[in-house]
């Protein structure tokens, strides 16, 4: 696990996200990049259920989500929380709350979330995912993926991991000077997660916290309502 930068490439000119998705692989192959597999990142969304309870005898009311003894304030509304995987990481399961911690978990983590479900509620018209196909490059390690909502492609995402070093200030230039070379004028500016991970060990999280903020965009570019999804 080296360091990754996630981002999103918007659909060319006069080309479908499929035709962008080509143009993208083709720059790839002919820089020398060989396929090594695909990948999957997938994300559900949960919101904190409605419920409440009232503690005996001093009616004061308590709200039924993260924590069942937190008092609700007046106009307070339930978090979000993501539930993700990642086909790199196919043992563990991400949990990540809005501007909040990120939980690594294993797989068993799906099941508690159903036992849960007095707790929190699952979108499920709001699942969305990336997927597509992996490249290995010397020391560079490229995901290519269409981001799917339902049936409908709604973006392009690209993962970009230099694999030999674990801290993001070191190699950050490098990864931009590789990322020009096939994404052109695309290439991202610095990902928000780096600011606390400059000098310190990148992490799994620290792609999967990529990988929503990078859902959440394109949900907002495409303007999909959800009940129960503020």
């Amino acid at each position: 696990m080296g360091v990754t930068c996630v981002s999103q490439v918007p659909v060319a000119e006069g080309k479908s996200v499929q035709q962008t998705v080509e143009l993208l692989t083709r720059k790839l192959e002919l820089l020398g990049a060989e396929k090594q597999g695909t990948f999957c990142v997938d994300c559900e969304t949960y919101h904190t259920a409605a419920s409440t309870i009232s503690s005996q005898g001093s009616g004061e009311t308590f709200s039924l989500s993260t924590n069942p003894f937190k008092r609700l304030e007046p106009g307070q509304t339930g978090k979000l929380m993501y539930v993700m995987h990642n086909s790199e990481y196919p043992l563990s399961c991400f949990a990540l709350f809005e501007s909040g911690p990120c939980l690594v978990a294993d797989a068993n983590f799906d099941i508690l979330m159903v036992k849960l479900k007095g707790f929190f509620q699952n979108a499920k018209a709001n699942k969305i995912e990336s997927r597509g196909t992996r490249y290995q490059y010397c020391d560079f390690l490229v995901k290519v993926g269409t981001v799917t909502m339902g049936p409908s492609a709604r973006g392009i995402s690209v993962e970009v991991e230099y694999c030999p070093c674990v801290i993001a200030n070191d190699c950050w230039n490098l990864l931009m000077e590789f990322m020009q070379s096939f994404m052109g004028s695309h290439t991202p500016g610095i990902p928000s997660v780096f600011s606390t991970k400059h000098d310190s060990i990148y992490s799994p999280a620290d792609t999967m916290v990529q990988y929503m903020e990078l859902f959440n965009k394109i949900r907002k570019q495409q303007q999909v309502p959800v009940a129960g999804i503020r």
